[in-house]
């Protein structure tokens, strides 16, 4: 069963199972990998032509060949003393470098989920080139935001001091996520000058050159019922209003936020395609480079599913914003 799927509100009529083990997240996870490569199939034939591309270049970059890469899994990246052992997938394209990177977040509703949910958007990352970090963070309720901020954070940091060894560019290390996932990249983009989000992790390790985020919930004060918020806060919006104001990306918008690209679900009724809107003109009105990819007929875990052309669209996004040395550029970036 995908990882997304708790996060649905009550009444959804699908079942989560409450007891797993290794072997039954391993299964399930091949059965996911399986089932979203058919049903991506099949959707896409079905809504082929169904997207919106608002803000789309003139002109694509073009496309290089499949970048063979290695990978290294289940690598700690958190320092020794942090309240958990977490680990991330490393994908190394073999090609001489230094190659752009990018960190990648899953989704799970901030309480749940696995990086091998990512698994294929991180293939086609280092397919096309980029160093791939595929991390896990820490959940809620045991750990409440920004404990997840401060994990990324550490990766980042992580990610730029074994920046030789990954042949990796520092100074090119784009955010990707889909969900709460795609909500904690936005964030770490804008942490930069508000001290309650930069502040004790932060600092210029902790900088990110642009931004791929579907399904982002942006505003957080948009949910003033619910579990998951509230669990991942630690309160409602009538008790810590300044909390859900803080952990939202829309509130801390400027001229130095990084470039985005935003994919999402038209008919998403979990996450609603107004998130995307809004952040986006937030990022228009202070000239920052954006682009939405609107997925018509799509909702929060179908877009996730059918995610193929979108995430084609983020990748030649990523290509124009931080252009690796295996890509012959044809657009100025």
């Amino acid at each position: 069963m995908h990882s997304f799927l708790p996060g649905l509100p009550h009444g959804s009529g699908i079942a989560v199972p409450a007891h797993d083990n290794g072997v039954t997240r391993r299964v399930q996870g091949r059965l996911a990998h399986w089932a979203r490569g058919v049903v991506s199939a099949l959707v896409v034939l079905v809504l082929a032509g169904c997207a919106h591309h608002i803000n789309a270049p003139e002109q694509f970059a073009d496309a290089a060949p499949e970048a063979d890469y290695r990978l290294r899994q289940a690598v700690v990246y958190s320092p020794a003393e942090w309240p958990e052992a977490l680990e991330a997938d490393i994908y190394r394209p073999t090609a001489a470098g230094p190659h752009p990177g990018v960190l990648l977040v899953h989704g799970g509703g901030w309480t749940r989920g696995e990086r091998g949910d990512m698994q294929s958007i991180a293939e086609a990352l280092a397919e096309a080139g980029f160093v791939v970090m595929n991390i896990s963070y820490r959940f809620a309720p045991a750990y409440r935001f920004p404990a997840q901020l401060h994990d990324l954070q550490q990766a980042l940091r992580w990610m730029r001091s074994e920046a030789e060894s990954l042949a990796l560019d520092p100074a090119r290390i784009a955010g990707f996520g889909y969900s709460a996932g795609a909500h904690l990249a936005s964030l770490l983009s804008v942490a930069e000058g508000v001290e309650a989000l930069d502040a004790p992790f932060g600092g210029p390790d902790t900088r990110l050159q642009a931004v791929v985020a579907g399904g982002t919930p942006s505003d957080l004060r948009r949910f003033p019922g619910g579990e998951l918020v509230p669990q991942f806060l630690g309160g409602s919006l009538q008790d810590i209003p300044e909390r859900f104001a803080l952990a939202s990306p829309l509130v801390h918008v400027d001229g130095q936020t990084p470039p985005h690209f935003l994919y999402h679900g038209t008919q998403d009724l979990l996450v609603g395609i107004d998130h995307a809107e809004d952040l986006f003109r937030a990022l228009q009105q202070v000239e920052v480079e954006a682009e939405l990819y609107r997925m018509r007929l799509r909702g929060h875990i179908t877009a996730f599913l059918t995610d193929g052309e979108a995430v084609e669209r983020a990748i030649d996004f990523l290509r124009r914003r931080m252009p690796s040395s295996r890509v012959n550029l044809s657009v100025n970036p």
